[in-house]
């Protein structure tokens, strides 16, 4: 009778062993996705020049913040792209007639401020590579490539 006794309590044991370290697994794994989950960001390419004059009206609510930070007479949005970002893993968008790429990537998220990493990528290097924090409800203007008559700018934002 006490081998059974002790064999059953083996099997009790192991079983704790096993369901204990599986369970904190599993607490750990779900945190971890909720505080560092995905990201939707806004990622808005817009062609700034002096040929002409005229501001796309999808831009209002960045116009005073174009005018003071760059002196061009025409701005005009070439693409307007949602982006949800996973940690560590680029996401990659034509930036201009897709000679010029894009890079975002989520490198960091916490309470209030999201970081990611930007590369601009050209048909032969990198243009721009940097690293910015993003508040909710914020935009970051980032000056891109030149271009003949002016130059690309990058306007982000993020909701999380």
């Amino acid at each position: 009778m006490a081998l059974r006794g002790t064999g059953t309590g083996r099997i009790l044991l192991m079983k704790r062993k096993v369901a204990l370290p599986t369970l904190l697994f599993i607490v750990f794994f779900f945190f971890t996705s909720v505080a560092f989950g995905q990201v939707q960001t806004r990622l808005r390419v817009i062609r700034a020049s002096n040929v002409g004059s005229g501001f796309d009206p999808s831009l209002r609510d960045v116009h005073d913040e174009l005018g003071s930070l760059f002196s061009f007479t025409s701005y005009r949005l070439l693409r307007d792209e949602t982006l949800s970002l996973s940690p560590n893993r680029p996401v990659s968008t034509s930036a201009r007639e897709g000679r010029i790429m894009i890079e975002t990537t989520l490198v960091g998220l916490r309470k209030n401020v999201v970081e990611l990493r930007i590369r601009v990528i050209g048909e032969k290097s990198d243009i721009l590579n940097t690293q910015i924090r993003l508040f909710p409800g914020r935009t970051v203007l980032i000056g891109g490539p030149r271009l003949r008559e002016g130059v690309i700018i990058y306007a982000l934002s993020a909701q999380f």
